[in-house]
């Protein structure tokens, strides 16, 4: 009776061992079809994120020039005495120009970084470099525009206790370009804040 109830036990574990043998490669592929579901994933975001990239060095570009070229000159009588707007007369749209300009040579120096996420999706340490360095680029641009802006509004529509007079009325090539210039960089703000979410959300799924 033991030799027969030992010969059944040998047999039941002979078979489940193969069962287990014929199992394990179907597991295996199942991780690997899951691992490259995942990598097709991070590498769209990753697509995605270029993209971005690429219209947010538009949007800063177009920002930091439009304020940048922003001058316009009213002549009075003579050809002496001239009344002239200019975006450097106010530190705000300076500020502005430097801050756009800088964010644009931040974009250019992340392509090649959101180029090797495009190529090595599961790489974490770069997107993380980015991810600080988009946030930083975020509170950067939003100051920049949101300076900008009150600039543009008191140029609009002036301020009667200080005694500050609209001159849109008078300079309207001058507010209309640096009115288009904020609005681009509002954009470019934006644009930063998709880049900051994307980065948060595919390093939370890594």
């Amino acid at each position: 009776m033991d030799s027969k109830s030992t010969s059944y036990e040998t047999a039941i574990n002979m078979s489940e061992t193969e069962s287990t043998k014929q199992k394990s490669p179907i597991i295996a592929t199942t991780k690997t079809i899951s691992h490259n579901q995942k990598g097709g994933w991070r590498r769209g975001v990753s697509i995605f994120d270029f993209i971005l990239r690429l219209c947010a060095l538009v949007t800063t570009l177009a920002a930091a020039t439009a304020m940048g070229t922003t001058e316009e000159t009213l002549p009075l009588f003579t050809q002496f005495f001239q009344f002239q707007a200019s975006y450097d007369d106010l530190p705000a749209f300076s500020y502005f120009v430097v801050a756009n300009a800088i964010a644009s040579a931040y974009v250019v120096l992340s392509l090649p970084f959101s180029i090797v996420c495009i190529v090595r999706p599961h790489l974490v340490g770069v997107k993380l470099l980015l991810l600080i360095l988009d946030t930083v680029m975020v509170a950067f641009t939003t100051a920049a525009a949101a300076a900008a802006a009150a600039i543009v509004y008191l140029a609009e529509n002036g301020n009667s206790t200080t005694q500050w007079v609209a001159i849109c009325q008078q300079f309207g090539d001058f507010c209309q370009r640096v009115s288009g210039a904020v609005v681009a960089s509002f954009i470019a703000a934006f644009i930063f804040i998709i880049l900051v979410v994307f980065s948060a959300v595919t390093l939370r799924r890594a």
